[in-house]
């Protein structure tokens, strides 16, 4: 990361977002209250899309890339991208981050380091797509470079199954295999969200493989002892965690014991539900200010 160059008033922050897919209408529902919240601590954000030729990503003195969510179709453009901003000004999360929790395999790394997932078979390009040594019901299949279910389906057929994981692989990506877990339906999906290493608040997500959507919100959640623990443990085993301005932990009960598993760890450009606590973007805006003095 190379530091751009010192001005006098206030410091020139880009929030990064992306231009909305038409086919996937899924909007930055962040925006309008980070923005807001950054400004009230002396920040002059603007909001640009990642992809769009005409910014001149120098004159920023931070990029936040906030909501840049085609990157995954996109990948082969976006990762040059966020290496030529590196180079010029400072970027949150930093580049290695992005690098690194993009890729889906963290979460072997997660659970070797004993923190409890999802359990997850992979395939690799070149292996073979055959299931039949998996014994869950139902199973979700999804690439390893992935965000709001894309490229993802549950099924009950392995033959459907196999066949996504053979179009996965095909196309020179890696698949995860993983049981869908009954309590994403029931109790739901639990994300928590961390800012500057502290959890925040907590929500509980719409299942977006059989209701719809892209994980959005259906109501906010307490965050209890158990939550703020597993989150915290997930982001403690995690090299690259430390300092951060904000995390994501994504969690379902599941297990003989009913713990909570770690379905992803989003510390690159997920959604923070900034509206769904009143404390949260004060929080939000706190953290990246921290993130901002720290030294490189």
């Amino acid at each position: 990361m190379t530091g751009s160059t010192p001005q006098s008033g206030p410091q020139r922050v880009a929030y990064v977002t992306y231009v909305l897919e038409v086919e996937r209408p899924d909007p930055d529902i962040d925006i309008e209250i980070a923005v807001t919240a950054l400004t009230e601590v002396g920040l002059a954000v603007e909001v640009v899309a990642w992809d769009d030729p005409d910014v001149d990503w120098a004159g920023f003195d931070a990029v936040l890339v906030r909501s840049a969510w085609d990157y995954v179709p996109r990948f082969a453009e976006f990762m040059p991208w966020a290496r030529g901003v590196d180079a010029l000004t400072t970027l949150l999360p930093p580049l290695e981050v992005i690098e690194r929790n993009t890729d889906k395999a963290y979460l072997r790394d997660l659970a070797q380091a004993g923190v409890p997932t999802v359990p997850t078979a992979w395939v690799a390009p070149g292996e073979s797509a055959d299931l039949s040594g998996v014994d869950w019901p139902r199973l979700v299949v999804k690439p390893g470079v992935s965000s709001g279910a894309r490229d993802t389906i549950v099924s009950s057929d392995r033959a459907v199954a196999e066949r996504h994981v053979a179009s996965i692989v095909a196309g020179g990506r890696t698949a995860l295999v993983q049981p869908y877990l009954d309590a994403v339906d029931h109790e739901g999906e639990v994300s928590v969200v961390v800012l500057g290493g502290v959890p925040s608040h907590a929500v509980r997500k719409v299942p977006a493989l059989t209701v719809g959507g892209y994980g959005d919100a259906s109501e906010s959640v307490e965050v209890s002892a158990d939550l703020a623990a597993a989150a915290l443990r997930a982001l403690a085993a995690e090299p690259l965690a430390a300092g951060l301005a904000w995390a994501r932990v994504d969690l379902v009960r599941g297990g003989e014991q009913g713990q909570w598993l770690v379905m992803e760890l989003e510390l690159t450009e997920p959604l923070l539900f900034l509206g769904y606590a009143a404390g949260a973007p004060p929080r939000f805006a706190a953290a990246v200010l921290a993130a901002l003095s720290a030294p490189c």
